[in-house]
């Protein structure tokens, strides 16, 4: 049993090292994807689910000063360049300023359209709220990479001979 325990703790250890060496890139590339996907999808008007809340959440915003068809293009523009910018590394602090200033906007319609994103205000959200909602999960993203863009390390990997860090 002893030497079953030692192979697992030497594989664990080998894992956390391996998600520790490529786990901020892997994360980076991850969300790039998504932005210039969700980003490239609202160029085709009708192809993204979100697009009609995007719009009015602008419209509202903006109080009606953009055309419908220019705040959908200026935002396919904007997510766009964010995964640009993440898939690239180049200007991450200005693509996460763009990441989160985009989040804000994001988050509105949890606010400003309780309505269409709850059926249950505030714990049961509709397709549309839980779509929204995981942007928590994109923000906590941009947070731990933006812990990283002055060269700064994420977390502790334990050391192979203790359970303390090294």
């Amino acid at each position: 049993m002893k030497q079953i325990l030692a192979r697992f703790d030497r594989a664990d250890i080998r894992i956390t090292a391996l998600m520790a060496r490529h786990g901020l890139l892997l994360l980076r590339m991850s969300v790039g994807i998504v932005f210039l996907w969700f980003g490239g999808l609202k160029f085709f008007p009708g192809l993204s689910p979100a697009q009609d809340l995007a719009v009015r959440t602008i419209d509202v915003l903006t109080f009606g000063l953009l055309p419908h068809g220019t705040a959908l293009v200026l935002l396919a523009a904007w997510e766009a360049l964010i995964g640009a910018g993440l898939l690239s590394g180049a200007y991450l602090r200005a693509t996460l300023l763009l990441l989160f200033l985009q989040m804000l906007g994001a988050m509105t319609p949890l606010i400003i359209f309780p309505g269409e994103t709850f059926t249950r205000f505030p714990y049961a959200p509709t397709l549309e709220g839980q779509y929204i909602i995981k942007n928590l999960v994109l923000i906590s993203a941009g947070i731990v990479l933006g812990a990283t863009v002055r060269g700064g390390r994420i977390g502790i990997v334990a050391d192979a001979a203790s359970d303390g860090p090294i």
